[in-house]
């Protein structure tokens, strides 16, 4: 492979920067327009159900990364991948600013198919551009993890201004305009990325790529019937149920994929070592991310009925959406200082091992509910709480993502085989739909029953994800050993490989 232009990076960055921009500002808008009242443009759906729709459409994002990986290593190659999963996301965003009420759901799986092929993929390229591996990576992918915060912290600057202001619709053609300027610029910048990402990861005949996409088609194909049946009411829809059943859909997809490559995956014994890490850190990421998407949907709506939002002196009431920002731009506050923090402390080898940083981004994502618990406490006493609550919550959380998310990407393509990066990206975010399907339904209880019972019900947060950091701290010694002398992997052919 040629190697690629230093500019790759910031050609990666910039692409993930507006898909970000895309996602959050529909993801700051998607709550708060679906429990809106039809008068005033919204959906008018109850908090249960709209708090389902969100955690079925979050999940199914990150769900559809397990599949939009394996095209990439099958059939696309990361690089097209890409660019197809950001038209898609561009389509989506149009389907919901549509001023028809059939499109939106619709709207939502394509936008769900987008990312999910977009995704995993871009993540996949830039591990390309860093082959050594090591530190360089790790830093590379904090880097990283800054610029698409950018996004973050625009997209709901601009969607929620425009929707929550103006109207709904206008907020998801923002979202839909800002992809397309990031597939303009991936397009035109694509030569910086050398060869990295052009081709499939895999070796394969015609025989197997013909079944390849036969298997592909029939998938699109089912899913478009099933799509249809539901919006004809042929089958019911109804999200709450469908969230229910999809968390234990997922999760047995999660184990018996680990099962699969454990049993038939072509691993050597060093790969299945480095194997069991991911599985670790899978279930320590997908507890993470349970507790972090509250910021789109529980935490949303704490913004909306109990943060005062009214700018003194001015009579500007701060949309809801606004506060989404925060967490996104204490991200890029602190990555530059957290990334050169590893750096630094792996010249002087005081590198904390990755078990370390995942139980410190579980305590701190404890410590900030810990201070909604008090917020939500004055709220049960009758007053609305200043934002500052909100402003503390998201900073801890934002430190606990740099603690564990980009470390968690960088850790997941240095332990991958080379030939299954995509794929196993794709299981890496399967975690990330797991956490925000139970996300999406535990926000569904944290808001509805009254302001009086959640403080109970923020401090179980607490406890969830202060025990799952504690035994993450419990485990460096046992993950150190097996992921003893990670570098590159042997593997054997299997008969059929995933």
């Amino acid at each position: 492979m040629s190697d690629p232009h230093p500019r790759g990076l910031y050609v990666l960055f910039f692409t993930e920067m507006w898909e970000r921009f895309s996602y959050y500002g529909m993801r700051a808008l998607l709550v708060l327009f679906l429990v809106a009242e039809v008068q005033k443009g919204g959906m008018g759906l109850s908090i249960k159900v709209a708090t389902a729709v969100y955690g079925l459409y979050t999940a199914g994002a990150y769900l559809a990364a397990l599949p939009g990986g394996w095209i990439a290593d099958r059939l696309l190659g990361a690089r097209r991948a890409v660019w197809y999963g950001g038209w898609l996301i561009a389509a989506g965003q149009f389907m919901l600013a549509a001023p028809v009420a059939q499109t939106f759901y619709p709207g939502l799986i394509v936008l769900a198919l987008g990312t999910g092929l977009l995704k995993p993929n871009v993540s996949a390229i830039v591990a390309h551009l860093y082959p050594e591996g090591g530190t360089r990576r790790d830093a590379g992918f904090t880097l990283f993890y800054m610029g698409i915060n950018l996004g973050a912290f625009l997209g709901p600057l601009a969607c929620s201004a425009l929707g929550e202001k103006v109207q709904w619709r206008y907020g998801f053609a923002a979202a839909g305009m800002g992809m397309v300027l990031g597939l303009v610029q991936y397009r035109l910048s694509a030569r910086h990325l050398g060869d990295a990402g052009l081709r499939p990861a895999g070796t394969q005949d015609q025989a197997a790529r013909r079944k390849d996409w036969s298997f592909l088609s029939l998938g699109l194909g089912v899913l478009v019937v099933v799509t249809g049946l539901g919006l004809s009411g042929v089958l019911p829809f109804d999200p709450v149920f469908l969230a229910n059943g999809a968390i234990f859909v997922i999760a047995a997809t999660a184990i018996l994929y680990f099962l699969y490559l454990f049993l038939w995956g072509g691993l050597d014994a060093a790969g299945r070592r480095r194997l069991a890490v991911v599985a670790i850190l899978f279930l320590s990421s997908m507890v993470f991310w349970v507790g972090l998407e509250q910021a789109g949907s529980s935490l949303n709506l704490f913004a909306k009925d109990y943060t005062v939002r009214t700018v003194a002196g001015l009579g500007f009431e701060v949309p809801a959406g606004w506060l989404q920002s925060l967490g996104a731009i204490f991200v890029i506050l602190l990555a530059p200082p957290m990334a050169a923090l590893w750096l630094a402390l792996a010249r002087r080898r005081l590198d904390p091992p990755i078990a370390v940083k995942f139980g410190l981004g579980l305590l701190l994502l404890g410590a900030g509910f810990l201070v909604m618990a008090a917020a939500a406490t004055a709220v049960a006493g009758g007053q609305k709480v200043l934002p500052t609550w909100l402003v503390f919550t998201y900073l801890l959380h934002s430190i606990g993502e740099l603690a564990l998310s980009p470390v968690g990407l960088s850790s997941v393509t240095k332990l991958a085989p080379q030939r299954l990066v995509g794929q196993m990206m794709g299981l890496w975010f399967l975690a990330t739909s797991l956490g925000n399907l139970i996300a999406g339904r535990i926000a569904g209880v944290l808001s509805t029953g009254g302001p009086e019972q959640m403080p109970a019900r923020y401090l179980q947060i607490v406890l969830a994800a202060g025990a799952c950091g504690a035994v993450m701290l419990l485990l460096t010694a046992p993950i150190k050993r097996l992921m003893a002398h990670v570098g590159p992997q042997k593997t054997r052919t299997p008969a059929a490989c995933g």
